[in-house]
């Protein structure tokens, strides 16, 4: 549980911009902290400490003094907090390489003020704990990781294993988007980086045995030539042991 308001740390060069997610986020609760270049960036996650502590990264790509990607990958190196990139550059290859690279969530230019806050939401909601759910339920879907068994409206729900793997990878990150990549680089192996099909074939099975429409999928949401989301919000239930 969370004792004081989220901090969001928004990196940007353009004045405009801060001044007006801080005046959003500020309506919202949220406290601000500001950089207009990647070394700033990098200097106030590397000092902020206590009420001052960043949160949240609002991460622009376009800096003056080196790239956003370059940013994301320093900052990866030494924090797991979330970071989410909020660019103009809406390039398939830019959002993979982001979201590989450690990046929570990426949010192109311009965009709704009310998408954003849902995006933080969600990155605060998900944000890794220091003690693995053993458990996740969401109505009447529940995945048991200890006991390795997925129930739907009490009956289980028979899936291979790469099926349960796939499964409990997306819904640990619930809200956010998985990348094809790291899902096969986590499930398949390193040489396997490139076999989509593998995955489209194991997504497509799981629809299926979880009654989720491909048309309109609820739980499983394709972001195309990047990966996927679980796109609900899961109860999750630590061990009692």
């Amino acid at each position: 549980m969370r004792t004081k308001s989220a901090r969001i740390l928004i990196v940007d060069d353009e004045p405009a911009i801060r001044q007006f997610l801080r005046i959003s986020l500020v309506s919202q609760g949220f406290l601000i902290s500001e950089a207009s270049t990647g070394q700033q960036a990098i200097r106030t996650v590397d000092e902020a400490a206590g009420a001052d502590a960043v949160d949240v990264v609002l991460l622009d790509l376009g800096l003056p003094d080196m790239d956003g990607q370059q940013v994301l990958r320093a900052l990866r190196q030494k924090s797991t907090l979330p970071i989410i990139i909020v660019s103009v550059r809406g390039q398939e290859s830019e959002k993979v390489i982001a979201l590989d690279s450690g990046a929570n969530d990426y949010v192109t230019k311009p965009f709704g003020i009310q998408e954003l806050l849902a995006r933080i939401r969600a990155v605060l909601r998900h944000y890794p704990t220091a003690i693995e759910p053993s458990r996740y339920q969401y109505g009447a879907l529940t995945l048991d990781i200890d006991a390795h068994v997925v129930t739907l409206n009490g009956d289980t729900v028979h899936l291979t294993p790469k099926e349960f793997a796939v499964l409990k990878l997306l819904i640990s990150r619930a809200g956010r988007i998985v990348t094809q990549t790291h899902l096969l680089k986590t499930i398949w192996g390193p040489t396997h980086q490139e076999d989509t099909h593998y995955l489209r074939i194991v997504v497509s099975k799981l629809r299926q045995k979880l009654g989720d429409d491909p048309q309109a999928p609820s739980l499983l949401q394709t972001e195309p030539g990047i990966g996927y989301r679980f796109c609900v919000e899961f109860d999750r239930e630590e061990s009692n042991q």
